[in-house]
């Protein structure tokens, strides 16, 4: 009889409720944390009333953070801001995998071949997180800066990504959310989603037609991995002054090859 295997990443007979292993003054702090990176430049105050704490509360989360970088208070201005600390930790994330330095070349040739911002995202947590982005020298453009969470029904890449989904994953996603809308464009019933994502799937790329920002368009595609997984989505975006509906097919060529060449420079394979 084989022994049982030992657990690794946690002690052993370690009781796996999260009620009764999560410490509730750090799950607090991290929410803080979180929701200071999305919403930064605030007051005391504001956060307090934005979280539902009490000034105190957030206020000894907010000097604990500091005292470790992740925060910075502006004295003159009253505001609290996200620290230098957080880069660092992010930066150590990237790192983890070598994705973003395989698409840093891949992602400037695309750049220059369209001549629009190029990005990189994958799936975290039911939205898209863009890693890297080389913008384009036009004086509008689009900005996604690293760190970015973009939602997956209103973002070319979190369609390109839903697009390759196996259907009970896709059901499980779309059954856990809402679909917000952002602008008159925004698909919003689920049932429209999904034949869009079928459309996605036939033609390898998707689009971003003005759903999450008016006057903008994405065009993007996925990366797979050596399973044949898609982890990742890359594509170009700018105004649809610059992105029109007519050069849908000379731009979204270059993003499938660009995504074909990222796919192959991490080892990975295309779906037969």
């Amino acid at each position: 009889m084989q022994s049982p295997r030992k657990a690794r990443g946690r002690p052993r007979d370690w009781n796996d409720d999260p009620d009764q292993n999560t410490i509730k003054s750090l799950d607090r702090a991290m929410d803080v944390f979180d929701y200071l990176s999305q919403a930064q430049g605030k007051t005391l105050s504001a956060l307090a009333e934005e979280t539902g704490q009490s000034p105190a509360t957030i206020y000894r989360i907010l000097t604990t953070l500091q005292g470790k970088g992740l925060v910075e208070f502006d004295a003159q201005e009253q505001l609290w801001h996200i620290g230098p600390r957080a880069f660092v930790i992010g930066a150590r994330f990237l790192r983890r995998t070598s994705l973003v330095e395989r698409a840093r070349p891949v992602m400037r040739r695309l750049m220059e071949d369209t001549g629009e911002t190029a990005n990189l995202g994958i799936e975290r947590e039911g939205a898209v997180l863009f890693l890297s982005q080389v913008e384009t020298h036009a004086s509008i453009r689009a900005f996604f800066p690293p760190g970015t969470l973009s939602p997956m029904h209103a973002s070319g890449i979190g369609k390109a990504l839903l697009a390759q989904m196996e259907p009970e994953r896709l059901e499980r996603w779309l059954s856990a959310r809402p679909l917000q809308a952002f602008t008159e464009r925004t698909i919003t019933d689920p049932a429209a989603l999904r034949d869009s994502l079928h459309q996605v799937r036939a033609r390898g790329f998707s689009l971003d037609d003005e759903e999450r920002n008016d006057g903008m368009r994405c065009i993007a595609a996925p990366v797979f991995d050596v399973n044949r997984e898609a982890v990742a989505g890359l594509s170009v975006s700018g105004p649809t002054s610059r992105i029109s509906l007519r050069q849908l097919d000379s731009l979204s060529r270059p993003v499938i090859e660009a995504a074909a060449r990222l796919t192959e420079a991490i080892g990975g394979a295309a779906p037969d």
